[in-house]
């Protein structure tokens, strides 16, 4: 058994919570995908170039920074935070029906910006409602949240795959500078590029035509639309419904109502106690709070650092799902349209199985390990990418790898940053922040590199930014350290003062009994 009997029984307690917020995850992975492969067959759509289509990324992945940002005040109770929930996951189907009606890139970019403060609803609350709900056991089940991430986004790309058009718009990338010339040509002389280096292209001058991505689109909204459902049954068994007539409580709130009583005032005092550490509300709510006042350094330093680790490597997450179909269609990659479009599948389902991985993984591992194995995987992966650039099989290898590697980084990097803080800060709504703009950020910063500097900057991309990301985890290291010595500091202090109140009421005790005596 890789799980006790323990966690076995805190899910069976909130099963149908949990399986919920799961399937919404399921909604967030449809539409974070789907762009990457079909980026071409829109950019004809809306007669655009690529440059202008990298906008469409930038507004739903500002747009999702933004829904992330607020998504906190939606969970202030379970009404506000399952409706949020639903109107969210109702509002991505409904995208995704209207997409192909949307002939300006401006219309497109407007479409993907409400699909984005959705998801950034979904990412927030889901997360939350899940660490709530199972604090320092919530690693586990955080790893199976972002499971449905990487199972949405495996769905998405294979759905649109067979209705890619072949030959797209004509070309999609600029020239490459000089300098890339020349250390494509330095890396060309080396055996292995030789025995790679001869490249099937494309054809020029092919004759457009006529794109059915519509139909991929249509269908991915009817698959999504039992989420929203399923939001709105869970809302129905919690009589949280208005126009239905509540009854008899469940079995089970009756049996969480007696353990509620039985903890009592401790209970109390615990959500007090997090209601003044600032809890995990919204990320402006957390910035406000009086109560941060007076901690230390380490305590704003790991929520900052967490939240660069996150920008990184969740910005690679978006580049390469955004850029892979592009990087490989153009020279010196050259591949076919619909083969270049398994791409973003191949890289979803290494997310998908890594993410599934990692839940016995989380549970039997310290996430600290994790997080560094991951990292350091994931560098030496694209640097192998960079340096195989002409192989064509290593690149379908490299993608698997490079998703296995980055799958689980962002929830054992929540589940790390929470626990440090004992689940007093507002780790969940920083990082989440932070990994959005993350996404919106290297998403367009690296289609441009690939506009003006040429394909093979999306591989050099990825090897700066995880060797920053890397730098910036084991300065979290650090920091983890010294709160880790703030606490046992401040619990030395707190357990002296405890020994000496005692013997102040011992003496104070003597001294009244002598004088009774005396009298």
């Amino acid at each position: 058994m890789f799980l006790d009997d323990r966690i076995v029984t805190l899910f069976k307690r909130n099963a149908h919570h949990t399986l919920t917020y799961w399937s919404v995850f399921f909604s967030f992975g449809l539409c974070i995908a789907f762009l990457g492969p079909t980026i071409l067959d829109l950019q004809c759509q809306t007669n655009s170039t690529l440059s202008q289509i990298t906008w469409v990324f930038f507004s739903q992945q500002f747009c999702l920074l933004i829904g992330s940002s607020v998504g906190g005040v939606f969970k202030r109770t379970l009404f506000t935070a399952l409706s949020a929930l639903f109107v969210s996951a109702l509002v991505i189907s409904v995208i995704f029906a209207i997409i192909p009606f949307c002939n300006n890139v401006l219309v497109l970019a407007i479409a993907m910006a409400v699909s984005g403060l959705a998801m950034g609803v979904i990412d927030t609350i889901a997360n939350i409602q899940l660490v709530t709900i199972y604090q320092k056991d919530s690693a586990v089940f955080l790893q199976a949240l972002h499971f449905f991430i990487g199972f949405g986004a495996l769905v998405s790309p294979l759905i649109a795959d067979p209705f890619l058009s072949e030959h797209g718009c004509g070309n999609h990338t600029g020239n490459a500078t000089e300098i890339m010339h020349h250390f494509r040509n330095m890396l060309s002389n080396s055996p292995i590029a030789e025995h790679n280096i001869t490249q099937s292209h494309l054809p020029h001058g092919a004759e457009e035509e006529e794109s059915s991505v519509h139909y991929a689109f249509w269908i991915m909204a009817l698959i999504n639309l039992p989420v929203p459902l399923a939001v709105l049954f869970l809302m129905y068994r919690e009589q949280l419904i208005p126009c239905c007539p509540s009854g008899t409580p469940r079995l089970l709130d009756k049996d969480e109502l007696a353990m509620e009583n039985q903890q009592g005032a401790e209970g109390t005092e615990v959500e007090q106690e997090a209601q003044e550490a600032g809890g995990h509300g919204d990320i402006f709510s957390c910035c406000q709070n009086d109560n941060l006042h007076g901690l230390p350094v380490s305590f704003f330093m790991i929520h900052i650092l967490g939240g660069m680790v996150l920008f990184m490597t969740d910005g690679i997450v978006g580049a390469y799902a955004g850029f892979v179909y592009t990087y490989a269609v153009a020279p010196p990659m050259s591949l076919p349209h619909k083969t270049a479009g398994y791409l973003a599948s191949i890289f979803w389902a290494a997310i998908t199985a890594g993410r599934l991985l990692s839940i016995p993984l989380s549970y039997r591992f310290p996430v600290m390990r994790l997080l560094m194995f991951n990292l350091v995987g994931a560098i030496i992966t694209v640097i192998l990418l960079l340096i195989f650039y002409t192989s064509s099989t290593f690149l379908f290898v490299g993608t698997c790898l490079c998703g296995l590697f980055l799958s689980s980084i962002f929830p054992c990097m929540l589940a790390y940053t929470e626990d440090i803080l004992d689940y007093q800060g507002c780790a969940t709504s920083v990082l989440v922040t932070s990994a959005g703009m993350g996404e919106m950020v290297m998403q367009v910063l690296v289609g441009s590199i690939i506009q003006t500097e040429g394909s093979y900057s999306f591989l050099m991309c990825g090897v700066i930014i995880a060797c920053l990301g890397l730098i910036v985890f084991i300065g979290l290291l650090f920091f983890h350290r010294m709160h880790r010595n703030y606490l046992t500091g401040t619990k030395k202090k707190s357990a002296m003062v405890e020994e000496e109140t005692p013997q102040t009421n011992g003496s104070s005790k003597t001294e009244t009994t002598d004088e009774m005596q005396e009298s």
